[in-house]
């Protein structure tokens, strides 16, 4: 449900446009609802220039909630490219599904995606929904908002998903906002637990910098939603033989609900790399390493050897010889690799927040007493320059 602010609204009628059920008049030169034709897509909310629209957030009572199902993934592409988030919760969320007895769905957005929602039949999902249009080429907060705000309040899921990814950490709050429901972000773990005589989504996430872990659970508010860190799940076996039911809707956004342009999209320094939130392998580099982009050039190499990526820390960034996106600690990337591979970085605590979750470290550096050591899980005492070139020699023999 929305509600209208009469001593603001202009009478423009954008939101009688926008409005897909026809459930918004004018009346005197003001915006009026018909409340019991309102699905609380938000599409008003957004079109509206003076912000006089705003979602009413109520709590569902508890014999409301029984007719929410389905555990739902946003499935992130991009050119038509799954991300690996998607196949990653679609394999929690079989298991989700499994103990709820409910459907497991993914969601796509996008423009000429079709491929792409059937390959997500190949990692568990049984329905597809498809959103599709040229307003969805590329991602736009208010145009993606719109989409999933229209497809919850249609379909009612009881779960949904998204990966942590820069995408998913500014779409999900948004939607959440939008419709007024629960949001637990950058979640490390997630199972079914009972609360007051139903199953719940329990939400498990680092608090505290790290110290200890939250468990959250939204018990009021459907559906229940979360972000969930790369790499913390695992897809299952694909099967390509494996096929489902692709549902198309059709989403109208108008132009006037997108707040920003694509002006140009700027491609990583090498090509083919993934950024270091969503990858396997991370070697990063400070102060130890040099004081110019060339000195990362060794580093660089180990990382094409590994099929990993380049990050660094905050220093290396604010004397920009890497870019702000590198950047891993808690003022930077959150991460965790299955593998990370740290050179010359002392070890401060915003790093060491940022990094904890890695599954294997190993530290490079010449300072015995340095920080890092006291979480790495292989230590190398040692200077970059002749550390380095050691594991690329020894990487390239084996490959031989």
């Amino acid at each position: 449900m929305i509600e209208i602010d009469v001593d603001i609204c202009t009478g423009c009628e954008k939101c009688v446009e926008v409005c897909p059920v026809d459930a918004l008049y004018m009346e005197d030169g003001i915006a009026v609802l018909k409340e019991e034709e309102c699905i609380s897509c938000g599409a008003c909310v957004s079109a509206c220039p003076v912000d006089a629209i705003e979602p009413v957030i109520e709590a569902q009572e508890a014999s409301e909630l029984s007719k929410y199902e389905g555990v739902w993934v946003f499935a992130e592409q991009h050119d038509g490219t799954l991300k690996e988030t998607g196949p990653q919760l679609l394999g929690k969320g079989r298991e989700l599904a499994d103990e709820l007895d409910e459907e497991l769905c993914a969601v796509v957005i996008g423009n000429d995606i079709e491929d792409t929602a059937e390959e997500l039949f190949a990692y568990g999902a049984e329905k597809v929904y498809m959103v599709e249009g040229p307003v969805f080429e590329e991602y736009s907060t208010e145009a993606y908002t719109a989409a999933l705000a229209r497809l919850i309040s249609k379909y009612e899921p009881n779960v949904f998903l998204y990966g942590a990814t820069h995408l998913g950490r500014d779409l999900a709050p948004s939607v959440a906002g939008r419709l007024g429901l629960g949001l637990t972000a950058d979640c490390t773990g997630l199972s079914i637990e009972e609360v007051e005589g139903r199953k719940v989504l329990q939400q498990t996430r680092p608090a505290f910098g790290g110290n200890v872990m939250a468990d959250i659970v939204c018990p009021n508010s459907r559906p229940q939603m979360a972000t969930v860190r790369p790499h913390v799940m695992s897809p299952i076996e694909p099967d390509f033989e494996r096929d489902g039911e692709i549902i198309e809707e059709g989403v109208e956004v108008h132009e006037d609900m997108i707040s920003k342009e694509v002006l140009e999209i700027l491609e990583p320094e090498r090509a083919g790399e993934i950024p270091v939130e969503e990858a396997d392998i991370v070697v990063t580099g400070g102060r130890g390493v040099g004081d110019c982009r060339e000195d990362f050039g060794l580093l660089e190499e180990l990382a094409d050897l590994l099929d990993g990526t380049v990050g660094c820390s905050r220093p290396i960034v604010e004397e920009d010889i890497m870019p702000k996106a590198k950047q891993v600690g808690q003022s930077g990337k959150t991460i965790s690799p299955n593998l990370y591979i740290v050179c010359g970085v002392s070890g401060a605590i915003q790093h060491k927040v940022g990094i904890r979750d890695s599954d294997h470290i190993v530290a490079i550096n010449n300072d015995p007493d340095a920080p890092i050591f006291e979480m790495a899980d292989f230590g190398i005492v040692g200077d970059v320059e002749e550390v380095v070139p050691a594991l690329i020699k020894k990487l390239k023999n084996s490959e031989e």
